[in-house]
């Protein structure tokens, strides 16, 4: 996999098959991204669960924080990692403990660890660096273009308002992709000088 340029049909397809989300790092504080991206997937249907050993005790939109991906006791489809790069590595080497192992792997915008992303796709998981899945989501079901941002994306039809734990279409169509030709030329002159 190029972890540099994701097609947009592999983040759909997992966007699109997931239903709970673990985020590591997930924090009660309301000001935090974290926060945010938080409230914005238990708002679009996803089961999503805090982990967060800083704040076991306490609850996050009606979830209660666990310690630890251990302490979660039911399968779950994706870890959403909200740490930086330096501690991917031990989050993933417990995802790799789980049973059965997660779908997915995302770590969060700024986070990267090639070592880990290697290391979980040799397990079979698929991996995502350095994306927001609220972005992403956004970005795919339109609804990013609510707020003048361009998705890339294509509809004569403005994607419905969503409700309370509503899932959007993320089957618009993508005009330019995940991909683009600075893109690839970007990620074929990296592989070169490797």
């Amino acid at each position: 996999m190029n972890h540099d340029a994701y097609p947009d049909n592999y983040i759909r397809g997992i966007l699109n098959s997931v239903k709970s989300i673990a985020m590591v790092g997930a924090s009660p504080v309301n000001v935090r991204p974290s926060y945010f991206a938080f409230k914005y997937l238990a708002q679009r249907g996803y089961d999503m669960i805090p982990v967060n050993p800083g704040h076991v005790g306490k609850d996050l939109l009606g979830k209660p924080f666990v310690a630890s991906l251990r302490d979660i006791g039911r399968p779950v489809d994706m870890i959403d990692i909200f740490r930086n790069s330096s501690h991917i590595m031990p989050v993933v080497e417990e995802a790799l403990t789980l049973d059965p192992l997660p779908k997915v792997i995302w770590m969060q915008l700024g986070a990267r660890d090639d070592a880990a992303a290697e290391k979980a796709e040799a397990a079979g998981i698929k991996v995502v660096m350095n994306r927001c899945p609220k972005i992403e989501y956004g970005r795919l079901s339109s609804e990013i273009s609510w707020m003048g941002v361009n998705s890339r994306t294509l509809s004569s039809k403005r994607p419905p308002a969503p409700t309370q734990g509503m899932r959007l279409s993320l089957n618009r169509m993508s005009v330019g992709g995940g991909d683009t030709a600075a893109s690839d030329r970007a990620a074929k002159n990296k592989s070169e000088q490797s």
